[in-house]
């Protein structure tokens, strides 16, 4: 079924913003689809003053440095014409990162067999909040099914969610997922890196997340930072080379 569905600038989110937020991605996303990128998600927080971060990416899941500046340079003289937020604020512009929002259909068949957090509003059956292995998405029921760890006797161990009444998902960091994301594209393992002698340690080639340079202009606001990638809500804030490498060096001990 996975295989069926395909990602591509035209195809539409299942969750939507609200309030302010919603006003910057109305603002926003028809420009980055132009530019051949989708809107992943916006949010407000008050991180460092009144902050608008951005997540974008290709229909493809990449979403490298020059995409990064590229789209702040964009997205930066518009929301300035519509003025959304009404007062000054940071711009963060990043990749969605390895512990991902699922927020589109394709998003949902692109990590078949990994584990998510899905919350639904209304609830289902009196539950709103799930934890589990995704399934492949149904196209013509449109639902995605989960398969729930440890539950009790007399209950069904897979659920079919409705992505009507999607509120919130998104990937658990796992070792498997961070294994599985390097290998789509991300950071070289660290084993790839040490084939020469004089090869630097992971930890000591890791850079810092990339930021802009680029100052819009205006005095409502402040500096925007572009990130590449956004650090794992459940992890520490390390680049996922570090990662990489812990997960060889523990893997050596067996």
């Amino acid at each position: 079924m996975s295989s069926e569905i395909e990602a591509d600038l035209s195809e539409k989110r299942l969750v939507r913003e609200a309030g302010v937020a919603a006003r910057v991605a109305q603002a926003i996303e028809g420009p980055l689809q132009g530019l051949g990128f989708r809107l992943v998600r916006v949010k407000m927080s008050n991180i460092n003053g009144c902050t608008v971060q951005i997540m974008a990416e290709r229909p493809d899941g990449s979403f490298t440095i020059d995409d990064c500046e590229a789209v702040s340079r964009a997205i930066s003289p518009i929301l300035d014409v519509d003025d959304p937020v009404g007062g000054a604020y940071n711009l963060e512009v990043s990749s969605p990162g390895i512990d991902r929002p699922l927020v589109r259909i394709s998003d949902f068949a692109r990590w078949v067999g990994y584990e998510a957090k899905v919350e639904l509003s209304p609830p289902l059956d009196g539950r709103k909040r799930f934890r589990g292995i995704l399934g492949a998405p149904d196209l013509d029921r449109q639902t995605v099914p989960i398969d729930l760890p440890d539950v009790k006797e007399g209950l069904p161990s897979r659920i079919d969610l409705p992505l009507k009444d999607l509120a919130e998902a998104h990937l658990v960091l796992t070792d498997d997922l961070i294994r599985e994301s390097l290998r789509r594209g991300g950071p070289p393992p660290a084993d790839e890196a040490e084939e020469t002698d004089d090869a630097e340690p992971a930890e000591e080639r890791a850079a810092p997340p990339a930021r802009s340079p680029f100052q819009p202009k205006g005095p409502r606001k402040a500096s925007p930072a572009a990130k590449l990638q956004k650090p794992a809500r459940t992890g520490p804030k390390k680049p996922v080379v570090t990662k990489a490498s812990r997960l060889k060096d523990r893997d050596s001990l067996h």
